[in-house]
Formats: C-alpha cells, sequence, structure tokens
C-alpha cells in the first residue's frame, strides 16, 4: 500500500474522530498488542512469513494504530510514525508479524489508514516542520561570551602581580562559569534533561586538570613539586574560544539531520544520510579546535596541549548526548577519564614510597616521551572515541530527531 492510498474507516456514532467503537474493544486485546507471535498460527511451526491468525475479524494492524493513536493523528509523514515506532522499540522484525516487509513500509500503512475529514485536515494540517529545533534569539552572540571573558582574564594576569594576580584569576574564572552556563542554556547544545551531579563534577575535575594538571604532572615527575606551577592559560584560552565553534557545529547538524528527516523516505537511508553529517560536524569542530589552541599557544610561547584537544572532543560529544536525553553514557565516560588522570598522577606520588617505584614507571615513562599531556591526551581521546561511537548509534535514529529533540 502505498502513501496516497487512503482507506477511511466507517465512523461509529458517538465515536471520536472516526475511530469505530469495535477497533476501541483492541486496545484491550493484550494479545495481539503485546505479544504479537500470538497471531501466528498454532501448527505447523510457521515463521515470520506465516499469516497472522486473525481472531472474530481482529485488524491487528488496527489494534496497533489504537495503542499509537495519538501518534498517527498528529503525523503529517509516515517517516514521523515511522520514527515514533523505532522509539517504542519496534523493529523490522516486529514488522514481519504484520506481514510487512520493515518498519516503515508498516508505518506507510499506518499513515494511510488513519481516518481523516478532508475539511479538518485541511483547516488543521500543520506548519511545515522546521528546518532545526528551535532555540533562544541570540545564541550565536552568546557562544562567544566564554572566549571573551576568558581571553580577558588572559590579558588581566599578564598585567597584575602579586594577590592581584590570584584575584583577577579567581574573578575570571567566575566570569568564564557564568557565560559557559548562559551559552550553555540559551544555545543548540541546551538540554531539557536532568543532569546529575557526578556529571558537572567530573567535568569540573577534567576542565581543573586541564588548567593545572600538566604542570603537576611535569613537577612531579620531576621530583617536585618545590614551588607553586603555572596553570595553562593557553590550554584554557583555547577551550572557551572552542565553545562557540562547538555550538555553530552542533546546530550545523541539528539542521541537517531535521532536513534529511524530512526528505528520507525510510529509516535506514535517514541513517546512511545522517552518520556522515555527524562526523563532518565533529571534523569540523575539531579542526576549529586545533586552530585556536595553535593560536593561543603561539601567543603564550608554549606547546600546543594534544590533551586539551582531546577533552574539549570528550565535552563536545558528551554535551552533544546530553541535550538528547543520554546521560548515562557521558557519565561513565567523563568518570571513566577523570579517574584515569586522577590515578596516574597518584601514581607518580605513589612510587616515592620504599619498594613502590614499580607504581610511578608508566606515567613517568610515557611522560618523559611524550610530555605530560600524553596522559589526558590517552583518557580523554579513548573516552571520546567511544563517546563518537555511541553517538553515530543512537544520534542516527530517526526517533532521537522528533518533535521532543532539543
Amino acid at each position: 500500500m502505498t502513501k496516497g492510498q487512503r482507506i477511511d474507516a466507517p465512523r461509529a456514532p458517538g465515536s471520536p474522530g472516526g475511530w469505530d467503537a469495535r477497533s476501541e474493544e483492541l486496545v484491550a486485546d493484550a494479545a495481539l498488542v503485546r505479544e504479537p507471535a500470538a497471531w501466528r498460527g498454532a501448527g505447523g511451526g510457521a515463521g515470520t512469513d506465516a499469516r497472522p491468525a486473525r481472531r472474530g475479524g481482529v485488524d491487528p494492524v488496527k489494534a496497533l494504530m489504537h495503542r499509537h493513536r495519538e501518534l498517527c493523528e498528529r503525523a503529517v509523514d509516515p517517516l514521523e510514525i515511522a520514527a515514533g515506532l523505532e522509539a517504542h522499540g519496534v523493529t523490522d522484525r516486529t514488522a514481519a508479524r504484520f506481514r510487512h516487509r520493515d518498519v516503515f513500509a508498516l508505518a506507510e500503512e499506518m499513515y494511510a489508514r488513519v481516518p481523516r475529514d478532508e475539511e479538518e485536515h485541511a483547516t488543521s494540517l500543520p506548519a511545515p516542520a522546521r528546518l532545526g529545533p528551535e532555540v533562544p534569539a541570540g545564541w550565536a552572540l552568546f557562544a562567544l561570551l566564554p572566549g571573551v571573558a576568558c581571553a580577558l582574564t588572559a590579558v588581566g594576569i599578564e598585567l597584575s602581580e602579586g594577590r592581584a594576580r590570584y584575584a583577577v584569576g579567581l574573578g575570571g574564572a567566575l566570569a568564564v562559569a557564568l557565560a559557559l552556563r548562559v551559552a550553555l542554556r540559551r544555545g543548540p547544545l541546551r538540554s531539557a534533561h536532568h543532569v546529575v551531579p557526578a556529571t558537572r563534577a567530573w567535568t569540573c575535575f577534567l576542565l581543573a586538570y586541564a588548567l593545572f594538571g600538566d604542570g603537576l604532572t611535569r613537577a612531579a615527575v620531576s621530583g617536585g613539586p618545590d614551588s607553586p606551577w603555572a596553570p595553562s592559560i593557553a590550554a584554557a584560552l583555547g577551550l572557551s574560544l572552542a565553545v562557540a565553534p562547538a555550538l555553530w557545529c552542533v546546530r550545523l547538524f541539528a539542521v541537517g539531520a531535521r532536513r534529511r528527516l524530512a526528505l528520507s523516505r525510510g529509516l535506514a537511508d535517514f541513517t546512511a544520510s545522517v552518520r556522515p553529517l555527524l562526523l563532518g560536524a565533529v571534523a569540523l569542530y575539531l579542526c576549529a579546535l586545533g586552530a585556536l589552541l595553535v593560536g593561543a599557544a603561539a601567543v603564550h610561547g608554549v606547546p600546543v596541549s594534544a590533551g586539551a584537544a582531546a577533552l574539549g572532543a570528550l565535552l563536545l560529544l558528551a554535551r552533544l548526548l546530553t541535550s538528547y536525553g543520554f546521560t548515562r553514557a557521558p557519565l561513565l565516560m567523563l568518570g571513566a577519564a577523570g579517574a584515569v588522570e586522577a590515578v596516574s598522577l597518584a601514581s607518580v606520588f605513589a612510587g616515592r614510597l620504599p619498594g613502590c617505584a614499580w607504581l610511578a614507571a608508566p606515567v613517568e615513562g610515557a611522560v618523559r616521551a611524550g610530555g605530560p599531556g600524553v596522559v589526558p591526551l590517552v583518557a580523554c581521546g579513548a573516552a571520546a572515541c567511544v563517546l563518537l561511537l555511541h553517538c553515530l548509534r543512537v544520534l542516527s535514529r530517526a526517533s532521537a530527531h522528533g518533535d521532543g529533540a532539543p
């Protein structure tokens, strides 16, 4: 049955929207709605291609339509129904029990069979789907605030000395945190889902390590620290400036995904078109982040921090997943990266205990070979790779980009 074909069910008296009374009784039939295997014949060992057994004229597709009645009535395209079914766990194997080749074919029949009044449909037709999720006005400018605040703080630190430098640094850190909060809440990476405190705690630890960890690790491997070590202003400046391209790239991905959702003619088609878009957006962000880190390192006359680049990728992917409602994987990967950095630093100090030099040997060897940035590079880089694979799996689903998407 094609998209254009519609079979209008006869309206029963008093039934809203043309849903007949006989079909209303199907909703309570748990064997039909929740156990598709019951539709197969009792004998002969029929597989998924066997014709479903019908009881008393019961229509299993109409029963499924009643279970997802609201989804069917508000859908303006079969792909919206397919995305909703996918979100509720309906797979191609389940669709085969309805005698359809895949979920999209089943959604096409459900869309065609939804009873609609032509006049009502003409007057209540929804507006065309927007190309991307709505974001508050001025978000592109708010995205620049963290970088501007960090740049002003860096200038203030260079121009001050003594206790004034510490005061400027502390005030600048608070200003950057406030600007980052505004940029995230008013931009494409805003999240309507609850973020557990542990996620924020690990994020703060990773940022603190990016600022102070390399200097402390270098001093610890050299036998210190004997004096206060300088924070990595270049890494902080590069990461703060990269907030703007991060938000712009995420917006580009969101708009492109919604456009492909409107144009795709099946779930497999949508998945195949969205994955390259996601990889392109991440690659574009990494190029911008790398350029900013190189520029910040050149201004301050220090080596480029590869660990900061890995951290930037990790934070972007973690926040991207969180904004779409996937909060467990970011928590696990942020915690894993933070734990690796903490254990690596602790092992250097633990190696000073009598007979425990072997504890510090792996970290000291890696730091002498590749510098102190090798620790966050390995920890954050591995976690970012895991999150990227997870993003390719969950963000390529049509259900992730429905009306509830950010």
